[in-house]
């Protein structure tokens, strides 16, 4: 059993939940590492006692900020390691929409450079001393990321994908293996960016892959509605996806 910690409980001890001002200030710690000589930079928070796994974090199109290290730490707090990686670069974090769009397309455009980094931020985690076994989530850009990762194969040790508000469509030229998942999708019902026809896509085609998956959508839910301080947050969705999500860390780790 996952400890029970509620997840307003857990958000407020954080500074996390709407309307809260307090300060975050990071458990974990910002590390530099390379692939293929370029650097990054990655945050790892390690498990409280004994770690139950590892969560590989993705993160949304703004980067690797203070939303996916706090992320990071609510996670270490239910007892996983769990690493936030970097796929832009070491102080790479766009700030102009603009920038932002053309830093996703550069690897929506190419796929092997997006694995690639995936997977070389899951081995500089187990290097750093995080379990092997692990499940890969991610945000926005980084959802769509990890399910790239879960249609691959290409990942050893992973056993379950998850993605928030993250793209759906699957590129031309791939298709579901038949052994993949658990995967989640938490969706939000209102979401603009996102049409629900992916999400409708994507489940006619989990079936005829026979995964093991789940879709939550949240009615009222706008694009981005776990991102803390914005417009976008819709505390329900978040507590319930957040939910979901512990309960699949529970099945597949």
């Amino acid at each position: 059993m996952r400890p029970l910690i509620p997840t307003t409980l857990a958000l407020a001890a954080l500074g996390l939940a709407a309307g809260t001002a307090h300060a975050f200030v990071p458990a974990g710690e910002d590390l530099v590492y390379e692939v293929d000589g370029e650097a990054f930079e990655g945050y790892l928070a390690t498990a409280e006692g004994e770690s139950r796994g590892t969560v590989l974090i993705i993160h949304d199109w703004d980067g690797l900020d203070d939303y996916e290290r706090r992320r990071a730490d609510m996670l270490a707090e239910q007892g996983y390691d769990a690493f936030a990686a970097d796929l832009y670069g070491q102080g790479n974090r766009p700030q102009e929409i603009e920038k932002k769009r053309s830093e996703t397309a550069r690897l929506y455009e190419d796929r092997e450079r997006m694995r690639t980094l995936t997977l070389a931020g899951l081995a500089e985690a187990r290097q750093r001393g995080a379990a092997e076994a692990a499940v890969v989530m991610g945000y926005c850009f980084g959802g769509a990321v990890a399910l790239e990762l879960a249609r691959s194969e290409e990942a050893e040790a992973v056993h379950g994908y998850a993605s928030f508000h993250g793209g759906l469509a699957t590129p031309e030229g791939q298709s579901w293996p038949e052994d993949v998942g658990p995967i989640l999708i938490a969706h939000g019902g209102a979401d603009s960016a996102i049409p629900m026809s992916d999400v409708a896509t994507l489940a006619e085609e989990l079936e005829a892959a026979e995964a093991t998956y789940e879709i939550q959508v949240y009615s009222g839910a706008p694009h981005a509605f776990t991102v803390f301080g914005i417009d976008a947050y819709q505390e329900r969705a978040d507590q319930k996806s957040w939910a979901a999500f512990l309960d699949l860390l529970e099945e597949a780790l």
